[in-house]
């Protein structure tokens, strides 16, 4: 027989069409278990935050089960202070957003009929009556929607109690046992493929997560004290609505231009001065503070920055979004390390008949 090998553009044009069916297949699997999958999802990326702080412990020579005991009992605590604590809060401040909303955008119009009646009165060309009650209208109704889904979301979230239960019970037998189940998956690879491609995931993951987390905790935190200071209402709300846009790519100008807006139609120059103090606060946090504790971290093109999220909000929602940039920045890294020969096998190292073959073949040397 012959050995017939075909062209590499007709084996590429071959292998897309196979690569996108697959896609395709494990996409339908993925939405078919979407209520399994997100929560493996998220007890998976809770294992991989709560395993930082285990291996820093283990580092400081105390024994796994005692860090992860006592790493799991932080965790429990800290969550029940902050059930307690700041969620009757912030359910406070949504309903008295959603009773304010109303009162604001009459403020706000009436601001615009004043701005209106002064550029009259300046003689100059601007009629903006009719496109700003347009504008207010529809706000105000997304406003009351959004308002109105936010509480139905916590709502919702406290009632399908099932499922966090689950995605706690599921993070904990994680932590416990995570170990022997990825040894279980990754034994599929060769051992030097398999060792580098975990080493990379737990590092994008562990390294976005939890510095992007510290980040949007620090500037929500500072944003908060800021916000009380200057007496700014709903204060607790409004920072961490910042701090929680501040936690994806590109969300903190959002999170800023959201409050700015609220507050601006309460009073324009309130709105102006929490614009003007934000904005300040973040360039400090964005420029000093996140370059220390991120670095470039994912070494991702903005572009392909805005694709990933593109794709993770369209395939997961929220949780989409949230593991869009590690997913993109562990595909980039395993793509480097490959093309510069990362993944081939070292010989003298992982392969031992390789090794007595080369002693076999010395001694014969030396026989001679």
């Amino acid at each position: 027989m012959t050995n017939y090998k075909l062209p590499q553009w007709l084996s590429l044009s071959l292998a897309f069409p196979l690569i996108a069916l697959n896609g395709w297949v494990l996409l339908l699997v993925v939405q078919y278990f979407q209520p399994l999958v997100n929560i493996f999802v998220a007890a998976s990326l809770l294992a991989f935050v709560l395993d930082y702080p285990i291996r820093f412990f283990q580092k400081q020579r105390v024994k796994r089960n005692l860090a992860v005991g006592g790493v799991l009992l932080l965790a429990v605590v800290l969550v029940v202070a902050l059930t307690f604590t700041l969620f009757p809060l912030i359910l406070q401040q949504l309903n008295e957003l959603a009773n304010f909303l109303p009162s604001w955008i009459d403020s706000g119009a009436q601001q615009l009929q004043a701005f209106q009646n002064w550029a009259a009165t300046q003689q100059l060309p601007v009629n903006l009556s009719g496109i700003l009650t347009q504008l207010l209208d529809r706000f105000s109704n997304q406003l009351q929607s959004f308002t109105g889904q936010i509480l139905g979301i916590a709502v919702d979230t406290i009632g399908s109690l099932l499922n966090v239960l689950l995605t706690v019970v599921l993070t904990i037998y994680l932590v416990l046992n995570g170990e022997r189940l990825w040894d279980g998956i990754f034994q599929w690879f060769p051992p030097h493929t398999g060792s580098q491609v975990r080493r990379l995931l737990r590092e994008d993951f562990q390294n976005y997560f939890i510095g992007q987390a510290t980040v949007a905790a620090l500037l929500a935190v500072i944003l908060i004290l800021v916000f009380i200071a200057l007496r700014i209402p709903l204060a607790l709300l409004f920072g961490l609505v910042i701090g929680f846009f501040s936690l994806f790519p590109f969300g903190t100008g959002i999170g800023i231009g959201i409050v700015s807006l609220l507050l601006g139609l309460q009073n324009f120059w309130l709105g102006v001065e929490v614009l003007a103090v934000t904005v300040m606060i973040d360039q400090v946090n964005s420029n000093f503070v996140a370059p220390r504790l991120l670095g470039n971290l994912t070494g991702l093109n903005p572009v392909w920055v805005v694709i990933s999220l593109l794709l993770g909000t369209k395939l997961g929602g929220v949780l989409g979004l949230l593991v869009a940039i590690p997913i993109a920045s562990f595909i980039k890294d395993t793509a480097d390390d490959w093309r510069i020969g990362k993944f081939s096998v070292q010989p003298t190292e992982h392969n031992p008949s390789d090794r007595i073959c080369d002693e076999q073949t010395s001694n014969v040397v030396l026989e001679r």
